[in-house]
């Protein structure tokens, strides 16, 4: 670390320099930059059609999902499509811009990232939180879920997501540092709550199952809502998939930030940022897989559209 005579804009400037002045041309780097900026282009175009797909499909009536939650899905598939929209496309001018020694169009390249990474990786965990808590909320509250978790009240959700997320973000040009620790503050907050939710979902499912084998008043229960429970179950397990994912491709990436050395940085530290960023980014590729494979109704959707726009592609 630097010596603490120096301020928190100056140590991120520090950084900024550091990335960009790295000495990467003597031992081969340069062409795994290149083959990075590739594939981050190839990732970027499939995570924008991939998700623009998911949210044409997520406008269906046919997908069986309470509209909150549906509304939830598609601020998820939104913050992917930007991903592959924006924060790819300056991911790829970060790299190039290291290839060709464009020093100035490299702080403001890792300055534009830092903000739209933050901005996106912010407004992604907590939106699989609040798909966690919703699910959560289903279960507990049962026959008055749909009374309280309204659309209105999701949207409310959804808006406040964005708002402080962009605020978070947008403090980085003011002080990095508070950027910095709203997310050490946030991530372990949000994938806490996650997990506190499923846990709480099992238990219960796994108790009610209990009870229903030896209490004949359940019986009853069973047979007005068996079809129901076998898509809350469905539905449980595709939104855990996608938080499983998404912490699978994030993990890697925290924990070589968190172990870097930022007084001295060498070029397998920045292979190591590019390979566990190329992995951050690959999620927004993969969610509408997920969505595809786990969630019957969106398949389907996914299907007629192509079908259709292969069939009519004029029209």
């Amino acid at each position: 670390m630097k010596p603490n005579n120096f301020t928190s804009s100056e140590k991120w400037t520090e950084t900024e320099d550091l990335l960009c002045l790295t000495p990467i041309f003597a031992d081969g780097t340069v062409k795994y930059l290149k083959g990075f900026s590739v594939l981050n282009i190839l990732l970027s175009i499939t995570a924008f059609l991939g998700n623009t797909l998911i949210l044409v499909a997520m406008r269906r009536e046919s997908i069986y999902l309470h509209r909150p939650s549906k509304l939830l899905f598609r601020c998820l598939a939104t913050t992917d499509l930007c991903v592959g929209l924006i924060a790819q496309p300056v991911a790829v001018v970060f790299l190039l811009s290291l290839v060709f020694k464009r020093t100035y169009l490299c702080r403001f390249a890792i300055l534009a990232s830092s903000v739209v990474n933050y901005l996106l990786c912010s407004v992604s965990l907590s939106t699989m939180t609040a798909i966690s808590l919703d699910r959560l909320l289903a279960l507990i509250l049962r026959i008055r879920y749909r009374q309280v978790v309204t659309l209105k009240r999701a949207s409310f959700v959804v808006v406040n997501i964005w708002v402080t997320a962009i605020v978070a973000a947008s403090l980085y040009f003011v002080n990095p540092r508070i950027t910095v620790w709203y997310g050490r503050i946030g991530i372990p907050m949000c994938l806490t709550l996650s997990f506190a939710s499923y846990t709480k979902i099992f238990h219960t499912l796994r108790r009610r199952v209990q009870v229903q084998d030896h209490a004949q008043q359940e019986q009853q229960l069973n047979y007005v809502f068996p079809l129901n429970t076998a898509r809350y179950r469905k539905a449980v397990y595709s939104s855990l998939w996608v938080q499983v994912v998404l912490v699978v491709c994030y993990l890697p990436h925290h924990i070589v930030i968190t172990f870097s050395t930022y007084s001295r940085l060498s070029s397998s530290q920045l292979l190591a940022w590019s390979i566990t960023g190329l992995l951050v980014y690959l999620n927004s590729s993969l969610n509408p897989l997920l969505y595809c494979w786990k969630i019957t109704e969106v398949r389907q959707a996914v299907k007629e559209i192509i079908r259709g726009s292969l069939l009519c592609p004029w029209s």
